[in-house]
């Protein structure tokens, strides 16, 4: 695959936007010389910003979706949204990839309604990259299909699969499903035939994963439903955060763990740098034509940074093909 990679970019995505999109898509042009940039957004946003970067292209937007409308109707409605376009650049093969720090669920909408699904995929699955500080560890689905079927599970842990091994170099991924206890039997109807049918189906299904090992490493990729996902990373990012809070709190509270926090300050920025979600950049939306990557609103310029360059990185590395071979 060519090393030269065009990905759209959401000038409008996340609570910091526009200057935090800008200052994040600045670093990774500087970072990535390979890759080329077109901004969508209004054109005294974007049009400014293009002319004074190198391999970046500046698509001029008139309208916004805004994190409270409904996402799939404003997909719709709103044709000429910076999520939208930035999406059908992708379907009309302008670009190869999309990233947006914008509205998850628009963005999830508008890759599957624009940029479309991949033949016999039954239903695209955003996929994570937990803050584990033992190891990767990809939790999919993360928010996109509250309501699943066993055999979507299939699906979801074959993709996976395939992520972790194409872009985070997990030769042979171990597969878990989350449920409330390791026994096959265990869990409600959906997660007792989502078991049989992984076991079945799937070569690498390693059987369930508890909520205590989602980040133990004994698993590299763990399924589930869209909402019972989004809940665990949700409970994750927080908890990591409240440690972190009440960790700080400790070490400040009087000289004795003062000194002791400056003695450990590089292995505490170490420890902090492998949780911080930044790191990430985004999830990738699996299964749909092309590489959609979606970032936290609240991203950073770093995080943006790091988003739009983990979409090339998605491109380069295949893995949208490669699912469609296994979609055939």
């Amino acid at each position: 695959m060519a090393d030269k990679v065009t990905i759209s970019v959401d000038a409008l995505g996340g609570d910091n936007a526009p200057q935090v999109v800008l200052d994040g898509v600045e670093a990774a042009l500087a970072e990535d010389g390979d890759l080329s940039v077109i901004l969508c957004g209004p054109a005294d946003v974007v049009e400014p910003f293009a002319s004074a970067h190198d391999r970046c292209v500046a698509r001029a937007t008139t309208e916004e979706i805004g994190m409270a409308e409904h996402p799939a109707n404003a997909v719709r409605r709103k044709k000429d949204s910076s999520i939208v376009v930035g999406c059908r650049l992708v379907k009309e093969g302008e670009a190869q990839g999309f990233f947006s720090a914008g509205s998850t669920g628009a963005c999830l909408a508008a890759g599957t309604l624009v940029i479309g699904r991949i033949k016999g995929i039954a239903r695209p699955a955003l996929a994570t990259l937990l803050p584990s500080p033992v190891k990767p560890v990809i939790l999919c689905d993360v928010g996109a299909n509250a309501d699943c079927k066993p055999e979507y599970l299939v699906q979801f842990a074959e993709m996976a699969s395939i992520y972790a091994r194409k872009i985070i170099g997990i030769e042979n991924p171990r597969v878990g499903l989350l449920n409330i206890g390791e026994e096959e039997e265990k869990g409600s109807q959906f997660a007792q035939e989502a078991h049989q049918l992984l076991k079945k189906e799937v070569g690498n299904f390693a059987g369930n994963a508890e909520g205590r090992d989602v980040l133990g490493g004994e698993f590299d990729v763990i399924v589930c439903d869209g909402f019972t996902g989004n809940v665990c990373l949700k409970t994750i990012e927080g908890t990591a955060k409240v440690l972190f809070k009440e960790l700080k709190s400790i070490m400040m509270s009087s000289l004795k763990t003062k000194i002791g926090a400056l003695m450990i300050k590089g292995d505490l920025k170490g420890l902090a740098a492998r949780l911080d979600p930044d790191e990430a950049g985004g999830a990738p939306l699996l299964g749909v034509k092309g590489a959609c990557i979606v970032g936290h609103g609240s991203s950073s310029a770093v995080a943006i940074k790091n988003g739009v360059l983990a979409s090339a990185r998605y491109v380069r590395s295949g893995v949208g093909d490669e699912i469609a071979d296994l979609a055939k």
